[in-house]
């Protein structure tokens, strides 16, 4: 009797092992599936040696953002050349994401915004890409805003056109000017693309394909600006968020194929991995444009500006804003970008809108 008891157990840990074994096999055949897709990623490692971070962040705002993971986002507007290691970045975007809570937050820098992009030199912050790539530009983040970003994920803003026609549109809703101001974009998308998309007759709330949602995305003049742009960036982006969310692994998997060669990161393959497992459970929060308190001029050395209003109170907002940080007090090195801003224009803490 105790021999036969002996035995089924033996025969049910075999079973037991059996089934870790297959488990664990299941589970290398995903990684290994997951590592050919992300080969397709423009892999690029950066030098954190060249990025800088402000070294006067108070200890307790760093222990802040340490509970989240910070990635810029860049958007170039290379046309069908590829190239992702250079070009003027028409879209920045900074994602916070709670660790604890998968609550991502999105800021939208707008382009045009007057800061530090390297050297001392003050511009158009999204020079800092076109002059050193994404090292430069990620510092030129931190110089400014007092982060502490080294990952950062770059597009061509034209594959939005790919993303939003896998995902079979995505639902907006616009307005009369909008259809309007839409049918030029999308004439040069359709020739740069090869589609043949028509502008929506009128307003009104729309399923709109790629080279609509892209279009819609790129409005600017005639269309409330940069500021009303972003906004219309960040509203693509989360409607396409939440419609994957939504969709099949067969939709997700031909999504993966066909932009992965689009994008350019240092991220590694386990970042990434790390990342999508956690897609159905991120939570799309707020999202804003930065800076909050702005004013706008025009200068014969770099055109027209956005000038943060004054910068020290707009980074204490974003702070706020991103990592509920509510105490906190910008750095000595952002305190003395700040004066710096506002000795060259003229524009202080109590100017702007």
């Amino acid at each position: 009797m105790a021999a036969t008891v002996k035995a089924r157990r033996r025969k049910k840990k075999k079973i037991a092992l059996f089934i870790i074994e297959i488990l664990v096999l299941l589970l290398l055949a995903v990684v290994a599936f997951a590592a050919t897709k992300f080969m397709k990623i423009q892999t690029s490692p950066l030098n954190n040696d060249n990025i800088h971070v402000n070294e006067d962040i108070s200890e307790e705002s760093q222990k802040i953002m340490e509970d989240y993971k910070t990635i810029a986002l860049f958007g170039l507007d290379n046309r069908s050349t590829g190239e992702l290691s250079t070009g003027r970045s028409d879209v920045i975007m900074i994602a916070a994401i709670n660790n604890k809570t998968h609550e991502v937050k999105i800021v939208s820098v707008y382009r045009d915004t007057y800061l530090d992009t390297g050297d001392g030199i003050y511009q158009k912050c999204n020079a800092a890409y076109a002059k050193g790539g994404p090292e430069q530009a990620i510092s030129m983040l931190n110089r400014n805003l007092d982060l502490n970003i080294t990952d950062h994920i770059t597009v061509d803003f034209n594959s939005i056109v790919k993303c939003v026609d896998l995902l079979g549109g995505i639902e907006m809703t616009i307005t009369d000017d909008e259809a309007n101001l839409m049918i030029g974009y999308i004439r040069e998308i359709n020739e740069i693309t090869g589609h043949n998309s028509v502008a929506p007759s009128s307003g009104g709330t729309y399923t709109l394909d790629g080279v609509q949602a892209c279009a819609f995305a790129r409005i600017r003049y005639g269309g409330g600006d940069d500021y009303k742009r972003t906004e219309r960036q960040r509203a693509v982006l989360s409607a396409m968020v939440a419609k994957a969310q939504k969709s099949s692994l067969l939709t997700l998997n031909s999504l993966i194929n066909e932009v992965l060669g689009d994008i350019e990161t240092n991220l590694s393959a386990t970042d990434i991995i790390s990342l999508a497992t956690k897609i159905f459970r991120y939570d799309m929060g707020e999202t804003t444009g930065f800076p909050s308190k702005k004013a706008t001029h025009t200068y014969d050395s770099v055109g027209d500006v956005v000038i943060p209003c004054d910068l020290a109170t707009n980074v204490t907002t974003l702070h706020q804003f991103l990592y509920d940080d509510t105490n906190y007090t910008p750095s000595s090195t952002v305190q003395a970008n700040s004066a710096q801003i506002t000795s060259k224009t003229g524009f202080g803490a109590n100017d702007g809108y």
